[in-house]
């Protein structure tokens, strides 16, 4: 069984596919009735109206309906385009247990527990017979699928067969007066128009299900006696001709298998059982372990059945359809009906070849599952699974192509699979003892050849290379060498498929493909939602591939898109052009025309074939929104604006490519403000102020015009926009442009005029305008505000501008490839930018024609408002007031224009300089790539833990890094810091980063914990000693001394660490468990320390035994001390009076758990003794010992690497690198001397 699809649900009571789509209806149990998409594994809708079970549910095979019967004797028909229910038929009284569409007639069958058969017309809404004689449950009622009969199956232990045909005649001629009156009585008696035609009485138990064979007068049924009976009939009788008995409970369902003479039956007893419809025999039986089984489907079109059990559902199919088959220049051999066969792109000629054996074993899939071919020796190998895996070879002869009927003398043996992997040499799998056999044509093994990894398939990988394939991984295996060339981790491969020249290979699984070089090296991974079925390489290196549903194609950089969609799933043999020669599931070639238009330019583009894009583009129907955004993705949006016609998108895409000439042209037939305003922020960006001032005026957005003129130093266009706002009584812009004026009197009018009085006294105070100040303190009287004394005040001038008026200067470059060739690409768009001036900026303003006024004269519509002044009375009258445009459209200078050029190609940045130079973490950190530091220190210390470590993280990237301010309007310049920079050094090579941590600040923070140590400051010992651990990892030394002293300084910190962490834990245990505190400041005095601590730790472990009675540990810890010779005289007083109490009375009052006699290490976790000889597991970068169970686990010790994790060892240094490869060198060639010593040894 090969299951394509599963769920998980409630008890499946029924089942139907879809005659067309990829659908599956599952009614359940719990009354819902849900509709599955089984290629793509997604629930697509869910129908839940029916009041308890439903127990039969049927697709129509040309309208959008199902219909539904449930244990709320309702028949409901739905619209599933609609996801409703139509309509419901009501005349059952008891449940309904099937129901099933006619392939023709708009009627419905259904059979009930009311012992009946109805037959419903769902186009009037009526029951047009109800067929009784059943004298209990009806379980089943299906349509014959040709004839006028329906089979229904029942508990009273028969089969019927009804003959329908006078109701076929009624409804195609209903003017009978006698079938109209039978009509009416049908409810009442049984119609006229159905009888039984076969009553099949042999089962012993009630019967389940009954259903006809496709095409053959033959009957299928199951029963609660065990049995699966078959029937045959003709005109007059029907009989049974076998029973089918292996099923140890009862038969729920049976039925005919549409494209196989098999039959499939599911059970109670929790199995579908697969027979043989010809020899009447099992052939195979599939077991789940929880879930009975109830109903079955057979998919009228595909090889797919469906079983509906206890917890869901499967979609499954028996056998493999994917052909074998071999593709050899020009030619291909495949297999199909048990004949190998030969096929030739060129003339397309298809011949058999010879007939091939078939399979000795009566089990499915048996079939030929690969094929091998050695066109030089014309011979032929054919795997399959018979026997567990094993394999033919044929030698075909000259004359092959007549066709032969004689099955050729075959060469057989058993192995995994077996490919050629040279001229006269084939390789077969040996799973049991994981080896290669390398067999001649006689099918002798000439050599043997154990595999590097477990192999379960093999591939050709060129002459004398096998591609093996792991669970999850694939190697490529040198037979000759007996060496790996490459290794590639993947996920389960299915098939492998290698280009025409072997330099690339595709990896096909279930759902993805992996493209690699010969080598293995990974070029890239594309994911697929449904199943991947084939694939080749076409003559550009281009791989197309089918799936379910599609044809598509992968570049080499691993975009993909789709070429065409497929009706059925076929497999890819061969490329030619824009020819793929495929093979069908019925084993026919077929040519598929495909338009290769697309793939080929996406393919000139990324290898950068400009001349080829460019022909394209003039001579190819590219287009479509999937292009253009493709085109955007892989920056070229100037290509892009080629294929577009939608002013918008052209506008987009204008501004992303930097084209402002063409955005212009666009900004003026959209006219929307949003898109001027868009058009300002891109010229603001390159500087071009005159398209800025443009953009703005369109969009009559003064305050941005404004500040324009600002920070452009053009003084007299503000002061010009000061008088506009004055006219437009804009009172807030008018004082702004005030301000940015620097006019004091200009802003103590406003002032006045807005009755803003003190603001305005206050103003002219302030800036000593003195006849003012005594003109607003008249008019303010008693009101005059005070002013704060003892404070000098200064005139606020806007700051000069550096780079006053005009366009910012750009850079001279070459044209891009795509300039010169894509000229009409703007359509004219400079030509309508250059007539600008013509364009209508205010509604009802005219202006006159001045010569070269540039980016418009604002002193244009003072004039105008000045004569409006004088000519009229009443007020201003400025509803319509608009801003003028410029005289000239301001025109785009030579600099202007190269701002469409492509810009040069940005150096490789500092950082990534430093990361691709380095595999210390510390610099990686220091140049912002966290994610491979972190990945390093994983990889050399095992550390998972970096909270820890980020602030230190961020402190090298910081150091490493300084920051330098350019204008006030520039963003601050970052620059990278580099070590043993020198005058003197070459500007193009880039030295390491400078690093804020140092080796000698690591000397005295221990210099300090030594100091806190010896105070007795624990805490403050224990958080210093921890932060060179935190920090070692960030540490670069030069030479290898250092590295060892580094490493020498992890051990010694470890030690203390433990021995702190130790000491705290005792003080905490003090006056709660004396024995526990005994115990830890036991330990404490194994630990490694400085002499003057360790004298301390033996004074402190002695002076807690004493006290607690312990005189016997206490005495070891007193001869200790003395052996180290204390150098302060109350130490030694101290041990040796303790000596002597301890001889006087040598016991210890409590057992401790601590042997002195026994070496040992503390566990850094639990702190308890791990004697020698136990076994323990160890942190990879502090080294620190644990107990196993703490395996796994973030060290309690450095807090950073997890115990007991692989890793390859600190790296500090650059030296260390080197080393690393002098090493690899070095064992590389002691390798290959004794391998020639070995050689000339043998000789």
């Amino acid at each position: 069984m090969l299951t394509k699809f599963e769920t998980k649900s409630n008890r499946v009571k029924g089942l139907s596919f879809h005659s067309k789509r990829p659908w599956i209806l599952a009614s359940l149990h719990s009354g819902v009735i849900q509709l599955w998409d089984f290629r793509m594994g997604t629930l697509i809708d869910r129908f839940d109206e029916h009041d308890g079970p439903v127990r039969g549910v049927h697709f129509h095979n040309s309208q959008p309906l199902f219909v539904s019967g449930g244990d709320d004797y309702k028949i409901k028909v739905w619209n599933y385009k609609l996801h409703r229910c139509l309509f419901t038929l009501l005349g059952h009284l008891d449940y309904i247990r099937t129901v099933q569409f006619h392939h023709e007639y708009p009627w419905i069958v259904s059979a009930s527990d009311d012992q009946t058969i109805r037959i419903w017309n769902w186009q009037s809404r009526t029951c047009i017979s109800v067929l009784t004689g059943h004298n209990h449950y009806v379980m089943c009622a299906l349509f014959h699928p040709k004839e006028d009969l329906v089979v229904s199956a029942s508990l009273d232990q028969t089969v019927r067969v009804w003959d329908i045909g006078a109701l076929r005649k009624k409804t195609v001629s209903p003017a009978d007066d006698i079938l109209r009156l039978s009509q009416m009585n049908t409810d009442f008696f049984g119609g006229v128009d159905a009888v039984v035609k076969y009553v099949l009485e042999g089962h012993d138990r009630g019967v389940n299900w009954a259903s006809f064979h496709p095409t053959l007068p033959l009957i299928v049924s199951g029963a609660d006696d065990r049995q699966v009976k078959i029937w045959r009939m003709n005109d007059t009788k029907a009989w049974e001709v076998d029973t089918l008995r292996g099923h140890m409970n009862n038969v729920s369902c049976v039925l005919f298998h549409a494209k196989q003479e098999i039959i499939v039956s599911n059970s109670e007893d929790k199995s579908i059982r697969v027979w043989d419809a010809t020899k009447r025999t099992g052939l195979q039986t599939f077991r789940r372990e929880h879930d009975r089984f109830w109903i079955l489907a057979c998919h009228p079109e595909m090889n797919l059945l469906a079983a509906g059990h206890d917890s869901g559902m499967i979609v499954f199919k028996l056998e493999r359809e994917r052909p074998a088959f071999s593709v050899s220049g020009d030619s291909l051999y495949y297999v199909k009906d048990r004949f190998l066969r030969f096929f030739e792109y060129s003339t397309q000629k298809d011949a058999q070849v010879i007939p091939i054996r078939r399979p000795g074993s009566t089990s499915l899939n048996q079939g030929p599952r690969t094929l091998s071919y050695s066109p030089t020796e014309n011979a032929v190998l054919i795997c399959s699974d018979t026997d567990g895996g094993s394999y033919e070879l044929y030698v075909i002869p000259k004359d092959s192509l007549v066709r032969g009927e004689t099955v050729q003398d075959s060469k057989r043996g058993i192995g995994g699979s077996a490919v050629f992997v040279a001229r006269n040499r084939f390789a077969v799998l040996e799973k049991s003892s994981n080896q290669v056999l390398v067999k001649n044509l006689k099918n002798e093994i000439v050599k043997k050849s154990p595999l590097p990894v477990a192999t379960d398939a093999i591939f050709y990988a060129g002459t004398g290379n096998l591609l093996c394939r792991a669970e999850d991984r694939v190697v490529i295996f040198d037979l000759q060498q007996r060496f790996v060339i490459g290794d590639l981790q993947t996920s389960f491969v299915r098939y492998v498929v290698w280009s025409n020249d072997m330099e690339s290979v595709a990896l096909l699984s279930k759902h993805s493909i992996i493209i690699a070089d010969k080598k293995l090296v990974h070029r890239c991974t594309l994911h697929e939602t449904i199943r991947v079925k084939s694939g080749a390489w076409d003559d550009n290196g281009v791989f197309i591939y089918t799936t379910l549903t599609h044809i598509k194609y992968c570049l080499p950089n691993g975009d993909s898109g789709i070429i065409r969609t497929l009706d059925v799933p076929v497999y890819i043999t061969k490329i030619f052009g824009n020819t793929i020669f495929c093979l069908d599931r019925d084993g026919k070639n077929r040519p598929v025309i495909i338009d290769s238009t697309e793939y080929v330019f996406k393919l000139s583009l990324l290898r950068k074939r400009y001349d080829q894009v460019m022909s394209m583009i003039r001579n190819s129907e590219l287009c479509g929104q999937a292009m253009i955004a493709y085109l955007q993705q892989k920056g070229f949006p100037e290509v892009a604006l080629h294929f577009v016609k939608d002013e918008r998108t052209r506008f987009n895409l204008a501004l992303e490519s930097g084209n402002i000439q063409i955005a212009v042209a666009s900004a003026k037939e959209i006219d929307e403000k949003d898109h001027w305003y868009k058009l300002g922020v891109e010229a603001l960006r390159q500087g071009n102020s005159g398209i800025v001032e443009y953009a703005y005026q369109r969009t009559k957005n003064f305050e941005r015009l404004s500040f324009l003129y600002l920070i452009t130093g053009n003084l007299d266009k503000l002061s010009k926009m000061m008088k506009i706002a004055e006219v437009k009584n804009d009172v807030m812009g008018q004082f702004h442009n005030a301000l940015y004026l620097g006019d004091i009197k200009e802003r103590i009018k406003i002032l006045e005029n807005a009755g803003h009085l003190p603001l305005a006294y206050i103003t002219a105070t302030v800036h000593g305008l003195n006849d003012i100040v005594e003109r607003l303190a008249t008019e303010l009287g008693d009101n005059v505000p005070t002013v704060p004394k003892g404070r000098s005040a200064s005139l606020l001038m806007p700051p000069s501008p550096i780079m006053c008026g005009g366009d910012w200067p750009l850079l001279m470059v070459t044209k891009g490839i795509f300039e010169g060739g894509l000229d009409n690409v703007g359509r004219g768009a400079p030509d309508e930018y250059e007539d600008a001036a013509d364009a209508d900026w205010g509604e009802d303003l005219e202006i006159v024609d001045v010569e070269n006024m540039q980016n418009g004269d604002i002193a244009l519509v003072l004039d105008e408002e000045e004569v409006h002044e004088e000519n009229e009375e009443g007020g201003w009258d400025l509803e319509d007031l608009e801003l003028p445009p410029d005289m000239d459209t301001p025109k785009t200078s030579a600099n202007a224009r190269s701002s469409v050029f492509i810009a040069p190609t940005a150096g490789m940045p500092v950082s990534q300089i430093w990361v691709q130079k380095s595999t210390l973490a510390a610099e990686h950190a220091a140049a912002g790539n966290f994610d491979t530091a972190m990945r390093l220190l994983s990889r050399q210390l095992g550390i998972k833990n970096f909270t820890l470590l980020k602030p230190l993280f961020i402190d090298l990237h910081t150091g490493s890094h300084t920051y330098v301010r350019a204008f006030s309007s520039a963003p601050v310049i970052t620059v990278a810091i580099e070590r043993g920079w020198t005058e003197s050094a070459s500007p193009n090579v880039r030295g390491p980063p400078a690093l804020v941590f140092k080796f000698s600040q690591l000397e005295e923070k221990l210099k300090a914990g030594y100091k806190a140590t010896t105070a007795g400051k624990f805490g403050e010992a224990l958080r210093l000693f921890s932060s060179i651990l935190h920090t070692i990892p960030l540490i670069v030394v030069e030479s290898r001394r250092e590295v060892d002293e580094v490493k020498e300084l992890i051990i010694i910190v470890k030690e203390y660490v433990l021995g702190l962490q130790m000491v705290v834990k005792s003080k905490e245990m003090e006056g709660k468990n004396a024995i526990r505190q005994q115990e830890l400041a036991a330990y404490f005095t194994h630990c490694n320390l400085q002499q003057p601590h360790l004298r301390l730790a033996l004074l402190n472990a002695m002076t807690v035994c004493f006290k607690a009675g312990n005189l016997i540990t206490a005495a070891n810890f007193a001869r200790r001390l003395l052996e180290m010779n204390p150098t302060v005289e109350t130490q030694a007083r101290k041990a040796r009076q303790v000596l002597q109490a301890a001889e006087r009375n040598m016991r210890d009052v409590t057992q401790l758990n601590y042997d002195f006699r026994n070496p040992f290490v503390p566990c850094g976790a639990t702190f308890v003794p791990i004697y020698r000889g136990q076994k323990d597991v160890s942190c990879p970068y502090c080294s620190s010992h644990f107990v196993v169970s703490h395996e796994g686990q973030i060290c309690t010790v450095c807090e950073l690497a997890v115990v007991g994790s692989d890793a390859s060892g600190l790296m500090c240094s650059p030296s260390q690198v080197k080393w690393h490869f002098v090493a690899v060198i070095l064992l590389r060639l002691e390798f290959a001397l004794a391998k020639q010593e070995i050689i000339m040894f043998l000789k």
